[in-house]
């Protein structure tokens, strides 16, 4: 009996359009953000399970107030998503403020570990978090002397502000921080704090590096903070990483505005032609859950793409994401975002 081989050949479908592929993962990180922001005390009030609440009900209980709420936990969510997906734009300058932070730390990509103490309460999120560092790794503050064993110090930063008194004096605000950075393959990391608002910026034993947007008193790049005793790493506002975002955060709290019924704020700018198409695709589906929202736009940010350098591309939510738990349900067709070419 004669067998045939099956030959696959594969092609580009379409041209590069990065901007439109990173607005969707920047919007991605932003739905994320909000998600990961939804109480136990928000799902009993609307009685409903994670994996079941609607766009409508997701934007009923917002919290769109200026650089908190979804701007700032989203910004922190890009920032990340950014740094996993190898995003130039924040790379190049993280890489740097690594670099000079330790003449030690390999010239190699950087990789990012979400902290944030308020998350520890989820269920798996600490162990996730030191499983993902590895039994080996530790932490790397300032000055001299033996360096931190990961997993014990962070598991007891993890319980915030009230164990401060028991962290050690090198390491006092390590439970302020926002990403826990490292070189690939490198066993030592750096806590670092994330601010939407260059002014709220914090140093604190134990953080090493701060990432904020640029300033009129803090230009693009990476700088030595002597007086927050932090590497600053400011990213390009607006021909940067910053424009990007605050075009996909403008775009999503748009949409969000409109399905919650909420007033939207004299101060949020006006989204780009492309943003503004994805706030209407968002808007169009308040029936869809916000789960396969999420799903659609990871989807979108990679469609039509065999390999593509230098572009923000798919990034696996975290699994402790979308473990809270409620009730009902509505049928609703599946959302799929078009492309913006």
């Amino acid at each position: 009996m004669e067998t045939q081989s099956k030959v696959t050949f594969i092609e580009q479908k379409a041209p590069v359009d990065e901007y439109g592929r990173a607005l969707y993962a920047v919007c991605r990180s932003i739905l994320r953000a909000y998600i990961d922001s939804i109480t136990n005390e928000d799902l009993t009030d609307i009685n409903t399970a994670l994996d079941q609440v609607r766009m409508r009900q997701f934007a009923k209980i917002a919290r769109l107030e200026r650089d908190k709420g979804m701007r700032g936990d989203g910004f922190e969510w890009a920032v990340h998503e950014a740094i996993l997906a190898g995003e130039p734009k924040v790379t190049s300058y993280v890489s740097e403020a690594m670099r000079r932070a330790s003449k030690f730390i390999p010239d190699d990509q950087p990789t990012s570990i979400l902290f944030g103490q308020e998350r520890a309460k989820f269920l798996g999120f600490l162990d996730a978090v030191v499983d993902e560092a590895g039994t080996d790794s530790y932490l790397l503050p300032q000055g001299s002397g033996k360096p931190f064993k990961f997993g014990p110090w962070v598991s007891l930063a993890a319980q915030g502000h009230i164990v401060e008194a028991r962290l050690n004096n090198r390491i006092k605000k390590i439970w302020k921080t926002d990403l826990f950075l490292s070189a690939a393959g490198d066993p030592r990391h750096f806590a670092a704090t994330i601010k939407s608002n260059f002014a709220h910026l914090e140093g604190g034993a134990g953080l090493r590096i701060g990432i904020v947007p640029e300033h009129v008193r803090n230009t693009s790049g990476v700088r030595y903070d002597a007086d927050k005793k932090l590497w600053v790493v400011s990213l390009d506002d607006p021909n940067g990483f910053m424009g990007l975002y605050n075009d996909a955060y403008h775009a999503v709290a748009r949409a969000i505005c409109t399905l919650g019924k909420h007033e939207t704020p004299p101060y949020y700018s006006k989204p780009s032609a492309k943003a503004q198409r994805i706030q209407e695709q968002i808007e169009k589906h308040p029936d869809a859950r916000v789960l396969d929202i999420e799903e659609a736009l990871n989807e979108a940010s990679q469609q039509d793409l065999v390999e593509q350098s230098h572009v923000l591309i798919g990034v696996n939510a975290p699994g402790w994401l979308h473990v809270k738990e409620k009730a009902t349900s509505v049928i609703s067709p599946k959302p799929k975002f078009l492309k913006l070419d």
